[in-house]
């Protein structure tokens, strides 16, 4: 019988693509999300793609009392995925105290269910830990900075609670990945980012500006310190995104980790521009976007992207896909939704 891995947020983008990346490895996924952030549809879709529709709970990890009786009644789950948090930079600055709830609750009573029972668990970081590194690329030896918003507070302070949670106590097997900018959709277009309102991201706003929906991409800032003055993001694939999270759960099954709580860099190795990713949109598509230079946005990082040897040489695995795929298959979700297929 297949392991079930509980994969908590599995709605939302990635959630979702990595749901699929684990049954296509043999995996049984059960998603639990609220869908606060997401939609009850995704789970046709990912039932489209893998001829399977996944078991799905809709309940809050907030609640302490659902989570541990879910957790009591479905004891034969081999790895949890825990991707369930708010995500919005901007909004956590507006909204700090339901951040700070809604992020740390959900962790905490996840943990608390386990407490003396054994459990792999791979937790949704960010290189947002990192702040502005002095060395580039960034590894996971760096330092961790300050952070810029309470979203990225809630990132540190997470991976403080799961390292201290793993040295008390050897049951707690885990592994953080700090993802640097996760984009693109599945190659059959049924799943993608879906953000509600406004795009957050630079990638959804591109798609969405060159669809029709949005009237330009704002390019905030031309005077930075890198090669065509726009910052420097290293941005990876969702579908390789996901693949990450299979090999962080089959590195604990088969108990090759060097200690029981390890963290793994997520992303390229590559840092693209601003600008290179709306060429690499109009190349890859041949459709031209209208966009304008802005002025600078107040915490915006100048240049980050990530050391990925880690990941390559103890994870075993390589991000694959490259930033022309991202941006194609980013468009070909963009045009399904645009014609009704969701």
């Amino acid at each position: 019988m297949a392991k079930k891995i509980l994969v908590t947020g599995g709605t939302g983008f990635i959630g979702s693509h990595t749901v699929v990346e684990l049954y296509n490895a043999g995996y049984t996924p059960i998603i639990v999300d609220n869908l606060s952030n997401s939609s009850i549809k995704i789970l046709d879709q990912i039932e489209k793609i893998i001829g399977y529709r996944p078991e799905f709970h809709n309940f809050d990890l907030c609640d302490d009392v659902k989570t541990k009786n879910f957790i009591a009644q479905h004891s034969d789950i081999g790895g949890i995925i825990h991707f369930a948090a708010y995500k919005a930079v901007g909004e956590s600055v507006e909204k700090p105290l339901d951040y700070y709830k809604n992020n740390f609750f959900s962790l905490i009573n996840l943990l608390d269910a386990y407490k003396g029972k054994p459990v792999n668990f791979v937790f949704s970081s960010s290189c947002t830990v990192y702040g502005q590194p002095e060395i580039l690329p960034v590894s996971e030896a760096a330092q961790v900075q300050k952070a810029e918003s309470p979203y990225g507070n809630t990132k540190q302070v997470a991976e403080e609670i799961l390292s201290e949670t793993a040295q008390a106590s050897k049951n707690y097997n885990i592994i953080a990945l700090r993802y640097f900018n996760p984009v693109g959709a599945h190659h059959t277009a049924l799943i993608g980012e879906l953000p509600i309102g406004v795009p957050q991201n630079l990638v959804p706003f591109i798609t969405q500006t060159a669809i029709g929906k949005r009237e330009k991409v704002t390019v905030f800032g031309n005077t930075y310190n890198t090669p065509d003055g726009s910052c420097i993001r290293d941005y990876i694939h969702v579908v390789d995104l996901a693949k990450a999270h299979v090999a962080a759960i089959k590195r604990m099954e088969s108990e090759l980790s060097a200690s029981n709580y390890e963290v793994f860099n997520i992303g390229t190795g590559t840092g693209s521009s601003v600008l290179e990713v709306i060429a690499a949109f109009e190349k890859s598509t041949g459709v031209k976007l209208n966009y304008a230079i802005g002025d600078k946005r107040a915490g915006d990082i100048e240049q980050i992207w990530g050391d990925a040897t880690k990941s390559s040489e103890v994870l075993g695995w390589t991000a694959e896909l490259g930033l022309e795929t991202m941006m194609q298959s980013a468009w070909e979700w963009e045009k399904y939704l645009k014609n009704g297929g969701f």
